[in-house]
């Protein structure tokens, strides 16, 4: 039910009014011109028709007499740009929606993840520095000899095999100055 009410949001941002002209700020002639003699470079924006998209229609007002017009409009670079808002704002509500699920997921994993796990001896041991390897070693071995039954006691399993690897790595390099090698 939330897919197809999310579908028909999307659906009505998509398509378009039913307007035979576009928003103003959907269209624009820009128009670039340069220095010419004593006046500085200039960028011109307005909203005219593909068709009245030249310097003549653009520029106002014009910097230069009558005379020197023609030549003034020979060096402007007028290009028609065409936008769409609305794709703009569907690919930005998309965004959003994405980013928002990430980060109710991301509370949901933050609630769940404390009643999932178990309490265990083992991650208290890593903290007592005072152990040897051969009791790390044996721990390992009895914590994870039988096979594991479901993929949550497996990730498990890894990462407690990856803390062990860490602890051991940080009382290699902090505790004997030794690096790994």
């Amino acid at each position: 039910m939330k897919l197809l009410c999310l579908v028909a949001v999307v659906a009505s941002l998509l398509v378009p009014p039913a307007q035979a002209n576009k928003s103003s700020e959907d269209i624009r002639c820009k128009c670039t011109c340069p220095p010419y003699r004593n006046i500085s470079g200039h960028i011109y924006n307005q909203n005219v028709s593909q068709k009245d998209c030249n310097c003549l229609h653009v520029v106002e007002p014009m910097p230069v007499p009558g005379h020197d017009v023609e030549a003034y409009c020979l060096l402007c670079e007028c290009k028609y740009e065409e936008r769409s808002t609305t794709t703009i704002k569907v690919i930005i509500v998309i965004y959003l929606s994405v980013v928002g699920a990430l980060l109710l997921y991301m509370a949901f994993l933050m609630l769940v993840d404390p009643l999932i796990r178990k309490p265990d001896a083992y991650t208290e041991r890593l903290h007592n520095e005072e152990e040897n390897e051969d009791t790390r070693s044996a721990v390992a071995s009895a914590s994870f000899g039988p096979r594991a039954n479901t993929v949550l006691e497996r990730v498990e399993g890894a990462q407690q095999r990856w803390k062990l690897q860490v602890q051991e790595q940080r009382k290699t390099v902090f505790d004997r100055h030794k690096m790994l090698s």
